[in-house]
């Protein structure tokens, strides 16, 4: 089984279905079956044999998802760059896996360009409408050009695509997946529940992050169609799920908040949408009482895991956020282990905890990663007898349900009493003037560390620190309340995957420091 397996099944199955939708684009299976084929003809004529890298640094768009299957049928490894990074840090990704080919959409043209010409031998390729650039060869005209070719058959062992982690606990690895991996986590995502067979499903996050296409895969697989926007705004997202009669999308805390808090969400028909899919970082739950309310007939499922995992290890289902789930306190949790897949809490030792004991999130199954590309080291204490180490801190309670606490990292020590972030953030997050929080420990002589926020405030609301602080008294213990609170109106720095980079927030305060916790 292999990544291009779902997509053949499309052609014997239905060809003349809607495969994808992409502004006034609008193509079949038989048409992108054609176009991947000579896709992945042009990519053999230019050089790219049995496993090279082809790169992408692109905003959303049907060419996207071609990419993924044409690499995958020239038998070579895709490998999506974050569109949030600068061209140093995706010139240091490019260099570290070797790419031959990097193809680009307008909006990373410029970039691109430069990319080719500060790493000897990269092949630029423009991959958007409109006038192709001087010196750049353009996608439509290759896919013109080239005869197709048979799929490459690749076995399940061999490795499918290199996805380059958010760098928010240091220097980005490259995540190793192979075709197994890959679709090993598409089907254990379908066997949940989700993505059913006939689902029209929105790609709005970034197509280069692994929890879209993962996404994808299994979309792949059970026969939906994928309709694609450039990038998430709130009307954007709206708009297309009106226009095209939407059913399914995946969507982060962030992007949730956005939607449902947006002041035109009332002009819009969204009674297509059925189920959102949430993840990538925990949500409060005063923003998910307030998407439920925005959208009482859509079902949210939470899904976690990360890169290393294909990325799905734990899936909170709809019932458990609502009714005897949601009075037992389980719509806080991540939900069990998705099927295919086991999980665990250890202790320092690596060693089971008992229920309900704080521990490092582990995972196993055939969707753990092939390693960090050529950092055999970081694999191994990454992956230790099969288990994947997340980083992660939680608990599991009686029933198997994966409660996350922290980062591992993120772990604050004040007074010699664990404060785990996401407990704070969810205190502060209640407060109707917050729009959204950060909590870290910054350095403090009398107890080690102590609690900071930074708060960003809605627009015409008004709260002091002093009323924040006494805010989460009222809600939990007063050691964990924050010391200290920054109030902004500047948005919180996030990943491509739109998680906080809480480590350029600390940044200022551990400046100069040996090490980053007292």
């Amino acid at each position: 089984m292999n990544i291009t397996q779902g997509l053949r099944r499309a052609l014997q199955l239905n060809p003349n279905g809607l495969a994808t939708v992409c502004g006034d684009n609008r193509r079949t299976w038989r048409e992108v079956g054609d176009r991947v084929a000579r896709l992945a003809g042009g990519l053999r004529a230019r050089g790219i044999a049995l496993g090279d890298r082809v790169a992408v640094l692109s905003l959303n768009s049907d060419r996207y998802l071609e990419l993924y299957l044409a690499a995958g049928w020239a038998g070579a490894v895709i490998v999506p760059l974050n569109i949030r990074w600068s061209a140093l840090e995706n010139e240091d990704a490019l260099r570290d896996c070797r790419a031959g080919i990097l193809f680009v959409d307008k909006a990373f043209a410029p970039i691109g360009a430069q990319l080719a010409k500060a790493i000897p031998g990269l092949k630029l390729i423009y991959a958007d409408d409109g006038d192709v650039p001087s010196g750049i060869e353009g996608y439509e005209a290759v896919i013109a050009r080239s005869e197709p070719v048979e799929d490459a058959m690749r076995e399940g062992k061999d490795l499918a695509g290199i996805f380059y982690t958010g760098g928010t606990t240091g220097r980005s690895k490259g995540v190793m997946l192979s075709h197994h991996n890959l679709m090993a986590n598409a089907f254990n995502a379908l066997s949940e529940g989700l993505f059913p067979a006939g689902c029209i499903y929105l790609h709005a996050a970034p197509m280069f992050h692994l929890a879209n296409g993962a996404a994808m895969y299994s979309l792949l697989l059970s026969g939906g169609s994928n309709v694609m926007i450039q990038s998430f705004t709130p009307e954007g997202v709206m708009a297309v799920i009106q226009n095209t009669r939407v059913t399914d999308v995946l969507l982060v805390p962030t992007m949730i908040q956005m939607f449902v808090d947006h002041p035109a969400i009332g002009n819009y028909d969204l009674s297509s949408l059925k189920r959102v899919l949430y993840g990538a970082s925990p949500i409060s739950e005063a923003v998910l009482d307030r998407a439920a309310k925005a959208l009482p007939h859509v079902a949210f499922t939470q899904a976690y895991g990360m890169t290393e995992l294909s990325p799905i290890a734990t899936l909170l289902h709809w019932k458990e956020h609502i009714g005897e789930g949601r009075a037992k306190g389980r719509h806080r949790g991540a939900g069990r282990a998705t099927l295919g897949c086991e999980v665990r809490i250890v202790d320092d030792n690596d060693q089971p905890v008992p229920f309900g004991t704080v521990g490092e999130i582990v995972a196993r199954g055939d969707n753990v990663m092939m390693g960090y590309w050529e950092r055999p080291e970081e694999t191994a204490r990454a992956v230790i007898n099969g288990w994947m180490h997340t980083g992660d801190g939680g608990f599991m309670d009686k029933d198997g349900f994966v409660y996350v606490v922290d980062r591992v990292k993120d772990m604050i020590i004040s007074g010699g009493e664990n404060v785990y972030s996401v407990e704070v953030e969810n205190a502060l997050a209640q407060h109707p003037a917050v729009l959204s929080c950060a909590v870290i420990g910054i350095p403090d002589e009398q107890w080690g560390e102590t609690v900071h926020a930074i708060v960003v405030k809605r627009a015409g609301g008004e709260v002091s620190a002093t009323e924040l602080i006494e805010f989460t008294k009222a809600r939990i213990a007063g050691y964990k309340c924050p010391r200290s609170v920054e109030i902004t109106e500047a948005p919180l720095p996030l990943s491509g995957a739109g998680k906080v980079l809480k480590r350029e927030l600390r940044k200022p305060f551990w400046e100069g420091r040996d090490r980053r916790v007292s």
